[in-house]
């Protein structure tokens, strides 16, 4: 009798609690079998981290809205839209100068937050329904930037700035980098606040927090100024890297991150999330888009292998709800 509820409490233990981490070390070894032996390649692996830490920033700052009870639609068409205006700051004000080009990073981090805060503004203080809000915005800022852009590429003059989306630092691009600091700390955040301890009780039941004394709106409203901070800097990484941006840049970014947020266990109904799993989440489907390009399959394809990924993650979830 004591020997099965020590197996039963194993079984529950690595299938339930670290599910996630087999998830990513099955794929690892599945990638490295049918890859072999180009995936383990420092060149490889240096590659598929570059690719995800642009969808992957913005994936850390969903992570906090899901939490809440929301979701961030139209931060693909943020991304395009912050990057845009930001060359044209940076073509103004530092076409020739390095410190422009710091000018121009910051800029787009306030301007992203700026635009963050108009949706948390309406989904928080005028109790509107996060889909259609971010829905609607999303439109918003992609026409704003197509209209600015008159349809067409906006060009950096600074030859300096596709320095910061393309430089290497100790090894690793800067996007990485700036991937895994944002990572660390809004997993701070989330686990060590108080801010992170009111996230996780307004999404896991609004009326319970608010009786609670906890200040709903601007527990509701944060999470979106933070995933427009990381839009802003998603932004630059991307516009610096290729010196430029087009109106289209940023399409299907919010599917990615999503698809990031699922994969890492945050339930989709609010209440429960991981910041650390949001990145493996990330680092897992640039995993499965790596295997995808090496096995020659479609580039039309790999969007709905996403959209099946997403949906087998909510189902899983739905399931382990119900248990």
């Amino acid at each position: 009798m004591g020997e099965n509820k020590l197996l039963s409490s194993m079984k529950k233990f690595r299938f339930k609690d670290h599910s996630l981490g087999m998830a990513f070390l099955i794929l690892v070894v599945i990638a490295t079998i049918l890859g072999w032996p180009n995936f383990l390649k420092i060149r490889n692996l240096t590659n598929i981290l570059r690719q995800i830490s642009y969808t992957g920033i913005i994936g850390l700052g969903m992570t906090l809205v899901i939490i809440s009870g929301g979701i961030d639609l139209s931060v693909g068409s943020m991304t395009a839209f912050v990057g845009g205006i930001a060359i044209y700051f940076l073509n103004l004000f530092g076409p020739e100068s390095i410190w422009g080009i710091v000018l121009t990073f910051l800029f787009a981090l306030v301007l992203g937050s700026l635009c963050g805060a108009l949706n948390g503004l309406l989904v928080a203080k005028f109790k509107m329904a996060p889909f259609i809000v971010t829905l609607g915005t999303m439109s918003i800022f992609r026409s704003l930037i197509q209209y600015f852009s008159n349809a067409g590429t906006i060009l950096s003059e600074n030859m300096d700035y596709g320095k910061l989306g393309s430089g290497v630092l100790l090894g690793l691009p800067i996007p990485v980098w700036c991937f895994f600091i944002v990572g660390i700390l809004l997993h701070i955040i989330l686990n060590h606040t108080s801010f992170g301890r009111y996230l996780c009780a307004t999404g896991s039941n609004e009326q319970v927090a608010k009786y609670s004394a906890i200040n709903i709106i601007i527990v509701k409203w944060l999470p979106y100024i933070i995933t427009g901070f990381t839009v802003g800097m998603t932004a630059v990484m991307w516009s610096s890297r290729l010196n430029c941006i087009n109106p289209s840049d940023g399409a299907g970014y919010e599917m990615d991150a999503i698809a990031a947020v699922v994969i890492g266990g945050t339930l989709m109904s609010g209440g429960k999330g991981s910041v650390i799993g949001t990145m493996m989440g990330a680092v897992m489907l640039g995993i499965i888009n790596n295997m995808l390009v090496m096995g020659g399959v479609s580039a039309f394809l790999q969007q709905a292998v996403k959209g099946f990924v997403i949906i087998v993650a909510v189902l899983l979830q739905y399931n382990n709800g119900n248990k």
